[in-house]
């Protein structure tokens, strides 16, 4: 293996119909119009020599060892910032330019430290590269007198170093933070020779609006911004590319190492997601992968309240075997049931599925995805006829109005969301849909046209009235709905969303949005012919989650938002694989492909492939499979990857199902909560220790490439194959490259994926087959997939969990950027630097009224359960509602969710919860009784001499 070395082409990439002409040094190239002469030789394989340019942001011109010679024009311009142009003959050496980069070379190093042997960065330092090239070999100016040399470092940043010493005041690192991330916290402080790098107002990088996403210290040219990592364990020798196993963005990352320990990830400039870009959980939260509580090793006990005991994996897999096989013998095959992750690649999630369909004999597999996003599947095929999202994330770009629902990019998909901010600074309008002001609303270079601070349970609602101004005010595009959709159904709803209860002046009485803000932002997102929805859990977790989806999808059809670039309806997924673990059939009525399980020519395709025959009848759900245990007839369940008892509402209804099971295998990286119920333990597998496949929010599969070795000894997908064949139904794969042929061979969508076609095209989007050879950027084009487009009747259904006298605010619940999830991994690392404990967000009017000051500890109680955490008085809540994380789990924030559910889909109402707050002193009871059982049910004895 080598280290994988990108080409920097100096400026962005020029993307133009028009050509032009010109000779670089005797040799004609052409290149779009308005290409810089610097990547227009760089195109042709001249690199002319730089320091302040990178193709990652838009030239500067300042460091003017870029300049060339132009025939016929005086002086020598930066080729950096001046255009290729027809005719132009350009020269990029000569003995005139030889010794003015000289000249400015002898000026950056006259002011730099010499200690290259020692330096962090050597061999890996451009300034130290343009020395060399330039051919310096003295500095006539001396190294005495005013410098920079003895200017302090700022290491305040768990991350990387600012070594202001080192600094040559490129301004890349600015450019980087403004054109790439957008939040604008570096700029250049003084002038001249006084000029330095400043974070936000003089500020230490730690305490300033850096948001850690190493787009800084990515385009630094020298070691001024280095990673810790980097100084601590040298430069990288060689590299492997995979897939982030973070958010849903599915950003790509070069794995960089020195042997089998990993240096640095540095964002991929060539991942199609991401191009290049990063934020601080992708780019620096991965030290989990070597955390001291990580589990090696397989486990096995008798009970939960026994210690765990080391065992060979021959033992631990023929011990969960046994008693998956006596447990079906003694209360029925469907006495069993299993749940796959999120988390986990394709390959891992769809050999767990057949597992438990083809080994358990049962359908009783569901997935986290549900408790998330299986809304969207449900919203999307009803109306578009396909379960994901119609667009690339690259459709932003062309977007003029660009709605965002439900949805916090800048905390759940930043990546994204710098992608976003980058069009909304270039012109395109922003509206907001959200309870909280999130920073989308007012941030940066950022400003909302509308926000439509909602109250939370109310999407339906709203979504009715921006549909009625659609209608009444003739905003539909007929030419479109009459060509593309069904106009007896169109008919059905236009009559429906016309009806003066699904008015904007109707619905204020239950949104709390003033109607003409309403209106003024219906007519905005109707008013072009590019506007994008995203959205995100804060539309498919609730009581209504389908019918919100429906809702979106029918005011896309009417205004002809589908079908083409910079529109659509667009979920913003909250793990990296929740689309791929929907795509491989982890729903207990869906095989792979969303085609269900009672289709008799799809189930008997399966039984063929795999040899059995298939139980016609849907399975449990997560729920059904608790509330059965409870009821003393679901007994046994093998979980890879997935933590419900912290991730699923009503904690308690959940142990409660957990604790009355007779076998509870977890297969995960770290000893979550679940496993605190669980009788056998397989240790799992890091994203840098597999190989496979995600799926990301736009339906883009990307590799994932093993770069160290499994630390357990057995990758994933091989513990489920020794699982399955311990069982008696066998199991054959030598590489999960072999599991996905099989996938394409049982899944329309994936007929034309391989792993060798990923190789050549890098990521493909599906559907991936005969129709659609090389993937799918961009779905329903000429025609939906269902044929035609169904409009669906959203009547709205206010949420049984009501406010009143006894609880009477409303708690929604979301996450934030420096964690992931339950936060077994972001924890384990120094991100708990930005967020060390979940808080309660509440209003300043709601807190005055309880005598709550910023900090206190409060407590938080709803009609299934309390917590107790520290209060933070927010500008961002409105009155009477509140809002938590729940990345930490002490906090337990699910204790308090209730289970009211999706209608279609059963995905909890995480976001509506009606609680009261109080000042509190003391844990609660559950924090209490949970931190003496956790310490209780994970000792581990000690290993047999």
């Amino acid at each position: 293996m080598t280290l994988i070395k990108e080409t920097d082409f100096g400026t962005p990439i020029r993307l133009s119909t028009k050509m032009v002409t010109l000779t670089i040094d005797g040799q004609e190239v052409t290149v779009p119009e308005g290409t810089s002469i610097m990547r227009a030789a760089a195109e042709m394989g001249t690199k002319v020599p730089k320091l302040c340019a990178t193709d990652s942001v838009e030239a500067f011109g300042s460091c003017r060892l870029c300049a060339v010679e132009i025939e016929g024009r005086k002086g020598t311009p930066a080729s950096c910032t001046t255009p290729a142009e027809n005719g132009l003959k350009v020269w990029t050496q000569t003995g005139k330019l030889a010794k003015l980069r000289r000249n400015i070379m002898e000026l950056y190093i006259s002011d730099h430290p010499l200690d290259c042997l020692t330096c962090a960065a050597n061999g890996d330092c451009e300034l130290q590269d343009m020395a060399g090239v330039v051919g310096l070999r003295d500095v006539r100016y001396g190294f005495a007198g005013e410098n920079h040399l003895g200017a302090k470092k700022d290491e305040s940043n768990p991350y990387f170093t600012f070594d202001a010493s080192k600094c040559i005041v490129c301004s890349r690192c600015v450019r980087a933070c403004e054109e790439v991330q957008g939040t604008f916290a570096l700029t250049i402080d003084g002038r001249g020779f006084a000029s330095t790098v400043s974070a936000g107002q003089k500020e230490d990088f730690l305490g300033s609006e850096c948001v850690s996403c190493g787009a800084c210290v990515q385009a630094c040219p020298t070691a001024t911004l280095m990673e810790k990592t980097v100084i601590e364990a040298g430069q990288p020798e060689h590299s492997v590319v995979t897939t982030c196993a973070y958010c849903g963005v599915g950003c790509s990352f070069k794995a960089e190492m020195r042997g089998t320990e990993v240096v640095r990830m540095t964002p991929y400039k060539d991942g199609q997601a991401n191009h290049g870009h990063s934020c601080v959980k992708g780019r620096f939260a991965w030290g989990y992968a070597t955390h001291k509580d990580r589990i090696t090793k397989p486990m096995i006990r008798a009970k939960i309240t026994d210690p765990w005991r080391e065992v060979s994996w021959e033992e631990a897999i023929g011990h969960a075997a046994n008693e998956f096989k006596r447990i079906q013998a003694k209360y029925g095959k469907g006495a069993v049931g299993g749940i796959t992750s999120s988390r986990c690649t394709n390959e891992e999630t769809y050999l767990v599925q057949k597992l438990i369909r083809a080994g358990f004999g049962v359908n009783n597999v569901d997935t986290c995805a549900r408790v998330c996003h299986s809304p969207t599947g449900y919203g999307l095929s009803q109306t578009f006829g396909t379960s994901a999202g119609t667009q690339n994330f690259d459709s932003v770009a062309s977007a003029d109005v660009i709605m965002v629902i439900g949805a916090n990019p800048t905390d759940g998909h930043p990546v994204f969301a710098s992608h976003m901010k980058r069009r909304l600074r270039q012109g395109a309008k922003l509206i907001v849909v959200d309870p909280r002001r999130i920073d989308l609303v007012k941030s940066a270079h950022i400003k909302a046209d509308h926000h439509l601070p909602l109250k939370p349970g109310t999407n339906v609602a709203m979504i009715n009235a921006f549909a009625h101004v659609i209608v009444t005010e003739g905003l539909v595009k007929e030419d479109y709905v009459r060509e593309r959709c069904d106009m007896m159904e169109f008919d059905r709803w236009r009559a429906f969303v016309s009806e003066e209860r699904n008015s904007p002046e109707a619905a204020e009485k239950y949104t709390g949005v003033p109607a003409a803000e309403v209106r003024a932002a219906a007519r905005l997102y109707a008013s072009v012919n590019n506007a994008a929805i995203y959205y995100g859990l804060g539309v498919t977790e609730h009581s209504q989650g389908s019918t919100m989806v429906m809702g979106m999808a029918n005011i896309a059809m009417a205004t002809g938002n589908v079908g083409h670039v910079g529109a659509g309806v667009n979920p913003l997924r909250g793990q990296n694989n929740v689309q791929g673990s929907c795509d491989m059939g982890s729903f207990p009525h869906e095989l792979p492909g969303y085609r269900h399980i009672s289709t008799d020519d799809v189930r008997e395709q399966f039984n063929q492939a795999w040899g059995v025959t298939l139980d016609p009848e849907p399975g449990l759900r997560i729920p059904n499979m608790l509330d059965a245990a409870i009821d003393g007839t679901f007994k046994g369940i093998y979980v890879q990857g997935e933590d419900i008892a912290q991730s699923d509402p009503n904690t308690k209804h959940v142990t409660a199902g957990l604790e009355a099971m007779e076998c509870v295998v977890v297969q995960d990286i770290f000893l979550n909560e679940t496993a605190n119920y669980a009788h056998v333990f397989l240790p799992g597998t890091t994203f840098l220790e597999k190989d496979g496949t995600f799926t990301n929010a736009e339906r883009r599969i990307n590799r994932v490439r093993q770069a160290v070795p499994p630390a357990p000894g057995y990758a994933d997908w091989e513990v489920t194959i020794m699982l399955s064949n311990a069982l008696g139904y066998p199991m054959s794969y030598s590489h999960p490259s072999e599991i996905m042929d099989e996938i394409a061979r049982l899944t329309p969508t994936f007929k034309n994926v391989s792993y060798e076609k990923l190789e050549e095209m890098g990521s493909i989007q599906w559907p991936c087959n005969d129709a659609a050879p090389d993937g799918t950027p961009t779905m329903h084009i000429g025609k939906f997939v269902r044929g035609k487009g169904r409009f669906m009747i959203t009547e709205f259904v206010a949420t049984e969990e009501r406010v009143g006298p006894r609880f009477p605010l409303l708690l929604t619940t979301g996450r934030i950027l420096s964690q992931y999830n339950v936060g077994a991994q972001t924890r384990r690392t120094e991100n708990v630097a930005w967020h060390p404990e979940d808080v309660l967000e509440i209003h300043a009017h709601d807190a005055e009224e309880r005598g709550i000051r910023d900090g206190d500890n409060v407590s938080v109680m709803s009609r299934v359960g309390e917590t107790t955490l520290k209060a933070v008085i927010s500008e961002r809540m409105q009155p009477g509602v509140v809002y938590t994380t729940f990345h930490h789990v002490g906090t337990g924030a699910n204790v308090i969710t209730t289970d009211f559910s999706d209608w279609a889909t059963n995905c909890p109402e995480y976001k509506v919860t009606a609680v009261e707050v109080r000042l509190s002193n003391m844990q609660s009871e559950w924090q209490r009784d949970n931190a003496l059982f956790r310490d209780a049910t994970r000792r581990i004895a000690k290993a047999a001499e």
